[in-house]
């Protein structure tokens, strides 16, 4: 087996903790790249993207752009009657752009 990054090993470890703790509920997964960020609500469950939210339509990736994607996952989960979810930061660091996408979240409505 091949040796793991640190990224990875970050992102093994969260998901493995989220999967203990989700309780059935859908989880919210950031992933952020040098120009975007991306988020999307996933039922793991039934194994299918229930909503998604990126900035691949606007200008930017910074913390304003992150923010309103967030806004954005929130009320495109309300569509789908989604409210809690678990938040899947993969490995990721929860500060900057992550972290204001998961306050915008909150602000919108959703519960985690």
């Amino acid at each position: 087996m091949a040796k793991l990054s640190l990224f990875d090993r970050r992102r093994r470890r969260v998901r493995t903790a989220l999967k203990a703790r989700a309780g059935g509920r859908p989880r919210l997964s950031v992933h952020r790249s040098g120009k975007h960020i991306y988020a999307q609500i996933i039922d793991d469950t039934a194994g299918r993207t229930v909503a998604a939210a990126s900035t691949l339509g606007a200008k930017g990736g910074n913390v304003e752009a992150a923010a309103k994607v967030g806004a954005d996952i929130a009320a495109a989960a309300k569509q789908a009657g989604v409210t809690t979810v678990v938040f899947d930061r993969g490995g990721f660091l929860f500060h900057g752009r992550v972290k204001a996408l998961a306050d915008a979240a909150r602000e919108g409505g959703l519960e985690f």
